[in-house]
């Protein structure tokens, strides 16, 4: 995990560039059927560990495209991608995304990110675009280019 980044400007000078690459975690079952729970998202190939294994290509199950997606969030949160002076962050869209390779269950993954670019959107309101990589076995399983939503916390009026 790289420094933590601490401002805008520090920020903005990193267009181009790695911003940083996560922690690996390990995708286990548990998070497969947590996922599927909450989406309502039951392929079996997904949650019948039994099924896979006699007649899924992988001989396991996978975790779902969008739960891998959906790790983006906390990848970058965990990378102190997200300037401290920031009072909030939000999803503002996705430009690309493709689902490379699956996600085997038990497999590692980790996320590298890119800054590609940074807008300014109104007083201290700023939208990056970031290329993010989720690496998993041989090779990515998936490549996202996200939107983010900055708001800079406001310095308070002193009387």
């Amino acid at each position: 995990m790289s420094k933590p980044i601490e401002t805008y400007e520090e920020l903005r000078a990193k267009i181009g560039q790695e911003l940083g690459v996560s922690d690996w975690l390990v995708v286990d079952q548990g998070r497969i059927d947590g996922f599927a729970e909450s989406t309502g998202d039951r392929q079996w190939i997904h949650v019948d560990p039994e099924r896979a294994r006699r007649q899924s290509p992988f001989r396991t199950t996978i975790a779902h495209g969008f739960l891998t997606l959906s790790m983006i969030g906390a990848f970058i949160q965990d990378m102190g991608v997200i300037p401290a002076h920031t009072q909030a962050a939000f999803n503002y869209g996705l430009d690309k995304v493709r689902f490379v390779a699956p996600v085997k269950v038990g497999s590692r993954v980790r996320m590298r990110s890119v800054l590609i670019s940074m807008e300014d959107k109104g007083p201290g309101q700023y939208l990056i675009k970031g290329e993010n990589t989720i690496e998993g076995e041989a090779k990515p399983a998936l490549v996202a280019e996200t939107l983010i939503m900055l708001y800079e916390r406001r310095k308070k009026a002193t009387a």
